[in-house]
């Protein structure tokens, strides 16, 4: 099955609009990725904002990719250059067999004949993401082309992720991945702690360590009167946040049963995000079997306006995940004033306890439950790590700051310049 993409996002581009004399001649880069669609996450959201930031700063960038969409398939143009959420991306066909352990592997003979035929045309590669044919491919034919490559693994390297399907993923490492990882020119990791994770595989690339980051939405009036109107919700009671893919490393199996243990507390808990129906469905039974259904309103996929809407509207904004490399989420809730409660996997933690943005209970039900208890009962601390939150992720986590970093990257890696431990400054 495909999705039809609406024309009005997406259109072929004039091939004299690429030759735009305003794109820096000195840079031509291309960034690989299995899949961009919003159905994946927030990796696939990062990638497009990263070079919707370049080409604002005039990097002649573009995307190559497949059609994937989750089960089905987006309804665009093929093997050709298109403008797709104002960027230019190409999409070749995914090869989708009814075995979905096959499907989400994201195989594409047309992208690998023209990564092959084309790649040398890039003065370099940014190849997001591993463990995916899209990912593997462009790293192998970029080593036998001799073109430089940057891997951003997004977390998938990190301890956790790796012990998730551990010896399919072992093997896989071992026998074709490593020997790409370490031909890379750079390895790029948007924490420290991310960083430090990988340091234990032994990889042989210098690292550098850059955050993604947000370009701010517009600030809505009376957002906080606004969601509660719209999800039925008391004009006094708090509102607890939990936006994200659902998944079993996003450590719901840790909140919804300390959030079932506040039962002193008026509060409603918006749920938003999707997952596998399996998942869903045990997320469900967890709801129920602490007591949480009636308090909990489920929203499903959220993005755009409604998203901005909610975030904004809601008072405390919760991550209690396994691994989380990133969190652009939480990124979204701190800039919108929103604090924010993430345990110790989530790589922004650290930015948060040492800036007072919010909360770092450890991964453990009672920790979580006695660090809600303290918010419930002590909002106005809330509020003031709120107030903190907006300032500090403005001033330091634009896209604009992060895309004029990352072309200083490139320019580095093309000028063979020490890249050894480099990263950005976040304090």
């Amino acid at each position: 099955m495909t999705i039809k993409y609406s024309q009005t996002n997406s259109s072929i581009i004039n091939k004299k609009s690429l030759n735009n004399s305003n794109k820096s001649s000195q840079l031509k880069i291309l960034h690989v990725i299995p899949s961009i669609p919003d159905v994946r996450g927030g990796t696939s959201r990062a990638v497009l904002d990263i070079v919707k930031a370049l080409h604002s700063i005039n990097v002649d960038v573009q995307i190559a990719t497949t059609n994937d969409n989750g089960d089905e398939l987006l309804d665009v143009p093929l093997n050709r250059l298109i403008e797709y959420k104002h960027v230019p991306v190409w999409f070749f066909e995914r090869f989708s067999p009814k075995l979905r352990a096959i499907r989400e592997y994201a195989f594409s003979s047309g992208l690998t004949s023209w990564l092959w035929n084309h790649i040398n045309e890039y003065d370099l590669i940014h190849i997001h993401a591993i463990f995916s044919y899209a990912s593997t491919m462009a790293m192998a034919i970029a080593r036998m082309k001799n073109v430089p490559y940057v891997v951003l693994p997004h977390g998938l390297l990190c301890e956790w992720s790796l012990q998730q399907g551990a010896t399919k993923k072992q093997i896989y490492l071992n026998l074709i991945e490593k020997a790409n990882l370490n031909a890379a020119k750079t390895i790029q990791f948007t924490s420290e702690q991310e960083r430090q994770e990988v340091a234990n595989l032994g990889l042989f690339p210098p690292s550098y360590v850059l955050p993604l980051g947000l370009t701010p939405p517009e600030t809505i009036p009376n957002a906080d009167k606004l969601v509660r109107s719209r999800f039925n919700i008391p004009a006094q009671e708090t509102i607890i946040l939990f936006l994200s893919r659902w998944h079993p490393k996003k450590g719901l199996d840790y909140l919804i049963p300390a959030l079932g243990k506040l039962i002193h507390h008026k509060f409603t808990f918006i749920l938003a995000g999707s997952g596998t129906p399996e998942y869903e469905a045990e997320v469900k039974s967890l709801l129920a079997k602490h007591n949480l259904s009636d308090r909990t309103r489920v929203v499903g996929f959220v993005e755009g306006k409604t998203k901005d809407l909610i975030i904004q509207g809601s008072d405390l904004f919760v991550l209690t995940s396994h691994s989380e490399n990133f969190g652009v989420a939480v990124l979204e809730a701190l800039a919108a004033g929103v604090p924010a409660l993430v345990t110790p996997g989530v790589a922004l933690a650290p930015i948060i306890k040492q800036h007072q943005l919010g909360y770092v209970p450890q991964l453990d039900i009672d920790a979580i439950s006695v660090t809600l208890e303290n918010y419930l009962t002590n909002p106005h601390l809330g509020k003031i790590a709120g107030e903190k939150s907006r300032k500090f992720i403005l001033d330091n986590y634009t896209w604009e700051a992060i895309a004029i970093q990352l072309t200083q990257l490139y320019r580095d890696i093309l000028t063979q310049k020490n890249l050894n431990q480099k990263k950005i400054n976040q304090n």
